[in-house]
């Protein structure tokens, strides 16, 4: 049986506008969250020896060196990614420092998966940084970035592809 003819309009048009859509959650991903690492990063940077002493107290192995790679990372990482360029690497870069908050709070993390805490995973930055730049990583940085364009100019990667049409209606035998 098939679906009736304005239902299965309002969902072509539904799937339609989606398509349209689709640059805006890869760019306010990106944007947000080069924003954030932006600032973090210039503020380890503005901070360095707290930066270098609060490394050391969580037992990073190389504290001034780790410090220094990860502000900077942050800090130029952020602008990058607020632009779209090297965004699937930078993303990875940035995800892979979410892990050693992640690693040092591990009994928070898991406790926050418990439906009796009043804290959620949700609640740990961390986690949800994790899990943005993850999908940066995968879905990649959208029409609206640098990467894109050059992505386009140099030939290289696969254009979008157009939503797939609607099936046609399946018909009731006669």
């Amino acid at each position: 049986m098939a679906a009736p003819a304005p239902l299965s309009r309002a969902a072509s048009l539904g799937l339609k506008a989606a398509a349209a859509l689709a640059f805006v959650a890869p760019l306010l991903t990106r944007i947000t969250m080069g924003h954030v690492f932006f600032l973090t990063g210039r503020g380890k940077l503005a901070n360095f020896e707290n930066t270098v002493e609060f490394f050391a107290a969580q037992n990073i192995p190389f504290p001034a060196l780790s410090a220094a790679f990860v502000s900077r990372l942050e800090y130029y990482g952020g602008i990058l990614l607020v632009v779209g360029l090297l965004t699937r690497i930078v993303s990875a870069l940035l995800a892979s420092t979410m892990v050693v908050p992640l690693l040092t709070e591990r009994a928070q993390f898991f406790e926050s998966w418990k439906p009796t805490g009043d804290v959620g995973p949700t609640d740990i930055s961390s986690w949800v940084f994790l899990l943005l730049l993850s999908w940066l990583v995968l879905y990649g940085p959208g029409l609206l970035s640098v990467d894109h364009w050059l992505a386009r100019w140099l030939g290289v990667g696969t254009p979008a592809q157009p939503p797939a049409p609607a099936p046609a209606p399946l018909r009731e035998a006669a």
